[in-house]
Order: structure tokens, then sequence, then C-alpha cells
């Protein structure tokens, strides 16, 4: 973990395999977020990201009333809170505790969020219902994942069933996404003579180790593989960094 002192201490050990290698890691931009987004079809949303705009500061934007160049440090981590507590199906109960606000303030938060974006409040609601009659949810690719707490008559396990039905189509289809980013850049870099490796993938980023020489042109292929890997109704993003070991990347 990046966050943590010791986390970013163990970051610095990881180095490239060949000599004078380079790491460089590149990141998908919010993607989950991105297909929330293409998923639910809200168009402000979608728009906001069509635009390159900040997502957290837009959404605190509306939120708030305020214009996005008045937004306050503390007000864009508050959406930000809410922007990827509702990918999981966070309660205001839990969304409080994130904040160190009252409940009643967390729910506040999240209807007036779902005010704005009402789509998104509809598209979550859809996939509550068809993981119920169906006993499953889907990716964008097709991939299921059974759901069958979300007709529980236990309510801790049903309320566990509903956050899955919510989060697994947005989860696994940025899953599905990397991974046929991998696929493609494995064969291109390979196809293309590239001494270049793809050694790594945590989450939404892939890492690499490449000599000096390659790291533009590996940048370039990269970033134009995983842009691509899938047209959604909003742009995919990422970003590139390169530098001696994981940590230490401009």
């Amino acid at each position: 973990p990046i966050k943590t002192a010791l986390g970013r201490s163990i970051r610095r050990a990881f180095i490239a395999g060949m000599p004078e290698g380079l790491l460089l890691a590149a990141d998908y931009s919010q993607i989950e977020l991105r297909i929330l987004a293409h998923l639910s079809g809200d168009p402000q949303l979608a728009e906001a990201f069509r635009l390159g705009h900040d997502i957290h500061r837009f959404t605190a934007s509306l939120i708030y009333g305020v214009p996005e160049a008045e937004v306050q440090p503390e007000q864009r981590h508050a959406m930000k809170a809410v922007n990827y507590g509702i990918l999981y199906g966070m309660t205001a109960h839990g969304l409080s505790r994130e904040l160190g606000t009252g409940i009643e303030d967390a729910q506040a938060f999240i209807d007036a969020y779902f005010q704005r974006y009402p789509a998104i409040r509809r598209y979550l609601d859809d996939q509550i219902a068809r993981a119920r009659r169906d006993g499953f949810v889907q990716t964008l690719l097709g991939r299921r994942r059974y759901v069958p707490e979300v007709n529980s008559e236990d309510p801790v396990l049903r309320q566990f069933g509903e956050r899955i039905a919510v989060n697994a189509p947005i989860q696994g289809t940025a899953a599905d996404i990397i991974k046929l980013a991998m696929v493609t850049l494995s064969a291109r870099l390979k196809r293309e003579g590239f001494k270049s490796r793809m050694i790594l993938q945590v989450h939404d980023e892939l890492v690499f180790e490449t000599p000096p020489a390659e790291r533009e042109p590996l940048a370039g292929r990269v970033r134009e593989v995983m842009e691509h890997a899938i047209e959604l109704s909003v742009p995919l993003r990422v970003t590139v960094k390169s530098g001696p070991n994981w940590l230490e990347m401009t």
C-alpha cells in the first residue's frame, strides 16, 4: 500500500530485473466510475468524463452548489468518499464513519448524490432486482457472479448480497478490461520485438520493466492499448509513470 510509510519503503525495493532497466507503471484513471457512467447511462456523469472534469470536484460542485473553482479540499474529499462508496453499496452508517459525520448528514449526502445522478439510482436498483430474479449479475462482457445471498431471509446476509449485486458488475468489468489489455499487450510487445516485459498487475495498474531506450515507445503502446481495450460511452484514461523503482516514478 502506497499510503503508508512501510508500504512505500517496500515499493522502493522493487526494481527492474534487467541491467540498467527501469520500471514503468500504467494506471487506469477512475475506471470503475467510468464504467458506472457507461452502465448507468447517466448523462451528467458521462458528460463530465467526456469533458475531462475532475469527477470528484465536479460532483462536489453539484452537491454543494458552488462553482468547481471554489470547491474546497475537504468538500472534494467528501465527494470522493461518496463517489466510491456508491460503487460498494455503502450505507449512511458506513459513510458517516468514513467522513466522521453524523448518520443524518451522511444520508443527506447520499440523497443529494442520487438527486443529481438519478440514472445511477435506477441502475443500482435494477441490478438488485435482476439479482433477485435471476440469481446472478454479470459484467459487461458477460461473466457471471451468482448472488444467492440477495434472497436470504437474514437481513445482514441479504444486504451483503445487495452490495455484491451492485458492485460485482462494475468491479468485474474493470477486471475484464485490464485482462483484455494484458492479452493484447503481451502479443503486441512480442510481435514488435520489444525487450520490455509486463511483470505485474495490481488491480487497475500494470507494471513493466524496460530498457531506458524503450521507455517512450513502450509508454505509447501501453497507453494506446489500455485506453482502447474496450469502447465505452466515456473515454478510458491511463496515467503512465516510470522510474528506477516502483515508488520513485514520474
